[in-house]
Order: C-alpha cells, then structure tokens, then sequence
C-alpha cells in the first residue's frame, strides 16, 4: 500500500493576498488557480521543488471559518518548511519582510527558526540535520 498527503487546507483571508505572500515573500510556486463559483477558487501552491503535498489555500466563509484563519492550531507551529540551506532562505525571507518571532537555533534535528504567514500562523523553517 501506498498513501500520501495531497493537500492541506489552509484558510486564509483572501486569496490574492495569501498568494502574494507564498509566491513573493516565500518563493512558492503558483500551481493552480482555478474559480469553481464566483466566491470560490481551487488555489494550491507549493514550495519550489516540491514534488509533495501542496497547500491548498481556502477562504474562510462564516464566522466560525473566518475565526480560525491565523490560528489553525492554537498557536502551535502549524507547518514546516523543510531546506537543503537554512541560512540562505532564513536571509531571502528576512530580506523578503517575512517577521521571524523565533530566531535560529541549532538543536539536535537540525538548525530552525519560527515565522510567522501573513495571517500569524506558525511555521518552522528547517534543515535536518544527517542523523
């Protein structure tokens, strides 16, 4: 048997915003954009050279949806961004105006650093270290 993850929902405010930021603060790639309503849209982006799982960003609609955005998980890291070189994107998105509210250490997995999206969900950025 073999199963992965596709996609992981990921609701945002709106979605030119949320696609601005991925694509020009992160890098990401724009995979698809496609209007499935005239509120709605099926937009994935994914980290460059990334053959897996790719967000899937989701406007809220309703309170209870819109409630959520920024705070998916409690304010846990929700998502981690692995690098082949922490340095050199830790400095592009600094240089980028992405806000780090955890600066770098090097612990036993890897070298890390906490950044917080557009909307202040939590992310790691990270390179494992060879263990």
């Amino acid at each position: 048997m073999k199963q992965s993850i596709a996609h992981i929902a990921l609701v945002v405010g709106e979605y030119d915003e949320a696609i601005e930021f991925y694509t020009e603060k992160l890098g990401f790639t724009l995979v698809e954009d496609t209007p499935l309503s005239e509120t709605k849209r099926w937009v994935l982006v994914a980290p460059p050279g990334s053959d897996g799982c790719q967000l899937l960003l989701a406007r809220g609609v309703g309170d209870e949806q819109c409630s959520r955005i920024g705070n998916q998980t409690g304010g846990r890291v929700f998502l981690f961004l692995r690098t082949d070189d922490f340095h050199r994107d830790y400095e592009a998105f600094k240089a980028r105006g992405v806000r780090f509210v955890r600066e770098p250490s090097v612990e036993d997995y890897g070298t890390v650093a906490v950044f917080a999206d557009l909307y202040g969900n939590l992310w790691d950025l990270i390179e494992f270290s060879g263990k």
